[in-house]
């Protein structure tokens, strides 16, 4: 789906990227994409599969909803790991990998405010392997 709506905005990248991951690493997104741009647990439902709350929605790093989905389950790893292996293309891509960082970035500065806190020792592992 072509769109103009921004859900990640570059500006943004240029900033938290360096800010928040601690190390020179590079900030321009290699490949856009149309993302929910909010995805995670609660706003998915089941068995059959209904994704709400798409208020956010419009163009991000390519893999930006995988990354989402995948650093948010860090947490529980058995969760993490079968994300892993359902989203495996997309999250080993260049892109998919990039979009890892920029998650990473948005979700270190909400612990930094307090929010997740149970993921930062886990995303910071994860970290840790991506920018190895």
């Amino acid at each position: 789906m072509s769109t103009s709506r921004v859900a990640v905005r570059q500006e943004r990248l240029r900033w938290a990227l360096p800010r928040f991951l601690g190390t020179d690493v590079a900030t321009e997104v290699l490949e856009w994409g149309t993302a929910h741009a909010d995805i995670q647990w609660s706003n998915l439902t089941g068995p059959e599969l209904c994704i709400l709350d798409w208020e956010r929605w419009g163009l991000a790093p390519a893999g930006y909803d995988a990354a989402t989905l995948y650093i948010s389950s860090l947490a529980v790893p058995s969760v993490a790991d079968r994300v892993l292996r359902e989203f495996k293309p997309i999250l080993q891509s260049a892109s998919g990998r990039f979009s890892q960082l920029v998650v990473a970035s948005e979700y270190l500065q909400g612990i930094e405010r307090g929010n997740n806190l149970e993921l930062e020792v886990p995303l910071r592992k994860h970290l840790a392997h991506l920018l190895g």
